[in-house]
């Protein structure tokens, strides 16, 4: 039986992807920071799922993540689905280091751990959930679209890393757009929202298939497409705001 670690299926994309691996049969560690919601998730199915609460900003992380590997009796995917983002146009510095804290401290610490364990044991598929908004800086989400853009950039590095060292690591960097998930509140103010079940389909569908990069759905794919071709004296100019 295949065996999945997934950080952050207490709720959200996580925890609609933790539900599609399940029905496909696999066993599944799930981390998050709630231990009551864990234990929710797990008495779905007890003989499929392990639990182990950590917070990626802390530096026990590290720790109980393998905790949780062990647990699991070892690890095929790894998918890191924790993150954070906030709109911030008055520059609130708390808000910006705090996302920073865990989009790239803890990510750093999460997938460097994935990728310490994959080398040792011969490989496996490493896959994170970024977003669209690592594609261009979006002035009314600083810190969240350039922490999104460092763990593009990161995945990256360690691919070319695996490559060099002669590793078996396949990497898949999930890229969705907008998601009716507490991250975004009520939502109404987004276009384009997918519903996160959806996602947790199509999310899926990637793994399997283990595409690379995988922006999420069709819609999104065409315009990160024409995203990319704005240049920087227009970008700038433009009211890109979701209220």
């Amino acid at each position: 039986m295949k065996k999945a670690i997934i950080i952050g299926a207490t709720s959200g994309i996580g925890q609609e992807v933790a539900k599609c691996l399940l029905l496909e049969g696999w066993k599944i560690g799930v981390a998050g920071r709630r231990q009551s919601s864990l234990e929710n998730l797990q008495r779905a199915a007890p003989d499929q799922i392990q639990i182990q609460a950590l917070d990626v900003t802390q530096e026990d992380a590290s720790e109980k993540l393998n905790l949780l590997i062990d647990k699991l009796g070892g690890m095929d995917l790894f998918l890191l689905s924790s993150g954070i983002g906030f709109q911030n146009m008055d520059l609130n510095m708390e808000v910006e280091l705090n996302t920073a804290h865990t989009n790239v401290a803890g990510f750093i610490r999460m997938v460097d751990t994935a990728f310490t364990y994959f080398k040792k044991n011969g490989g496996g598929h490493l896959a994170v959930i970024s977003s669209i908004a690592g594609t261009k800086g979006l002035g009314v989400a600083p810190a969240y679209s350039a922490t999104k853009r460092f763990q593009n950039t990161y995945i990256d590095a360690l691919e070319q890393l695996s490559y060099l060292q002669k590793l078996h690591i396949r990497f898949t960097d999930i890229r969705p757009g907008f998601v009716a998930t507490d991250l975004l509140n009520d939502g109404k103010h987004y276009p384009l929202l997918m519903d996160a079940a959806e996602v947790g389909r199509h999310i899926s569908w990637s793994l399997k298939r283990k595409q690379r990069v995988a922006v999420i759905d069709w819609r999104y794919r065409i315009l990160v497409f024409f995203w990319k071709m704005i240049p920087r004296w227009m970008w700038k100019r433009l009211p890109v705001k979701t209220n």
